[in-house]
């Protein structure tokens, strides 16, 4: 359903460290990283949707937009504990950390963040899939 989702950062190396240590355990490798051009992305090999950070387009900063939100799947609790565990390691700021959220379905499990631009993060376990 989704190609690629792309987010602008302002300050390239600390995006790069931040989403390598949030994506790293949620088994996502990144393809490429060009400190020149300010892109970096990552994927899940053998699958086709594609996660980017970039300086945005129009040359004005990035900046988070107010109820936008990117969320990761992740295979197993342990796992979206560890990738918010991580990401908090690596400059995100708490949004809510790991923990069943019945609001949303009877096995999700999930953890929010923020990354170092402001953008919100969402790693989660849900049980519907």
């Amino acid at each position: 359903m989704v190609s690629h989702i792309t987010l602008g950062t302002r300050d390239f190396a600390k995006a790069v460290r931040f989403y390598g240590a949030l994506l790293a355990p949620l088994g996502l490798e990144c393809f490429q990283n060009d400190p020149d051009s300010g892109w970096a992305g990552w994927k899940r090999a053998g699958q086709p949707t594609e996660f980017y950070i970039c300086p945005p387009f129009d040359g004005r900063p990035a900046s988070a937009g107010n109820g936008n939100m990117t969320a990761f799947l992740a295979p197993d609790p342990e796992t979206v504990d560890a990738a918010y565990a991580a990401g908090m390691a690596a400059g995100g700021t708490d949004e809510g950390p790991p923990g069943p959220r019945p609001i949303y379905n009877d096995g999700y499990y999930g953890a929010y963040l923020r990354d170092p631009d402001g953008n919100k993060i969402c790693i989660c376990r849900r049980g519907d899939v």
